[in-house]
């Protein structure tokens, strides 16, 4: 019975010998940590990649704006951002750019007071102008066709 106990002493020892090879164990853990650490690192780089092309699109369709003193513009109501109404008017104008800034900020005159003040340009919008035409009226005259 002795040795009985003892082969199984030796082979719960060897068992829990190979169970616990710290260094087998270790290189068995890393190996798929640092192949899922690969992947993560692709997946940020491809991301990375797909941003930047999409905001070069993005960034093609931007109209730049360009605004210069004398010239008539449209102001965004903000105010239709708190109250919204369907038929409201959503610009007002038109104003005199007084002074353009370099970072945006526009001075704008008010023609009807004469009010200066300051806005950003993305509130702003040109105000375009039409050639008025002489509109030639024609009175169109009742015709009796004859057989």
């Amino acid at each position: 019975m002795a040795k009985r106990v003892e082969l199984e002493h030796r082979a719960y020892w060897a068992i829990k010998a190979m169970d616990f090879d710290y260094d087998q164990a270790g290189e068995h853990r890393t190996l798929p940590l640092n192949e899922l650490e690969e992947l993560r690192n692709d997946a940020y780089e491809s991301s990375r990649i797909y941003k930047a092309k999409t905001k070069l699109e993005y960034d093609k369709q931007i109209l730049r704006k360009e605004f210069f003193q004398g010239q008539k513009v449209l102001l965004y109501n903000s105010r239709l951002a708190l109250f919204p109404g369907k038929l409201r008017l959503r610009w007002f104008g038109a104003y005199y750019v007084h002074h353009v800034a370099s970072h945006s900020a526009i001075e704008v005159q008010d023609p009807k007071t004469g009010k200066l003040f300051k806005v950003n340009a993305y509130c702003l919008k040109p105000f375009l102008e039409f050639e008025s035409h002489v509109i030639e009226e024609i009175f169109l005259v009742n015709l009796v066709y004859s057989e």
